[in-house]
């Protein structure tokens, strides 16, 4: 079945940097787009970035766009995601997720907290 695990979250200064690892199993991981979300407690959960398929194309949310990268090893069915300059409100669980034929699979996602 599908299966996505994250990791790298951790606690971290302002201004720093972290680099969170989803590790994908279960699917032709070469032919799906995948997604980076975050959610804070009372807020709606937010579409960090996106990457293709190929990884020729990629999108970001407004607020952390020149901040974070996403990339992925289609050799290693992987996608990270590249956090620097963290403010403190990136605080938040990070998830990523993948849709299969209208079907979302998400991993369990990772704590990153930005705190002084």
């Amino acid at each position: 079945q599908v299966q996505l695990v994250e990791s790298g979250g951790g606690l971290v200064q302002p201004g720093g940097s972290l680099r969170l690892s989803c590790a994908a199993s279960g699917f032709t991981f070469n032919t799906a787009a995948m997604t980076w979300f975050r959610q804070t407690p009372g807020r709606l959960r937010e579409l960090v970035a996106a990457i293709t398929e190929t990884g020729g194309s990629t999108n970001y949310m407004d607020s952390v766009r020149g901040r974070f990268t996403i990339s992925r090893d289609n050799d290693k069915n992987t996608v990270d995601l590249e956090m620097n300059s963290l403010k403190p409100e990136d605080t938040s669980v990070y998830y990523c997720r993948v849709l299969i034929r209208s079907n979302r699979y998400w991993g369990q996602g990772t704590q990153v907290t930005v705190s002084s």
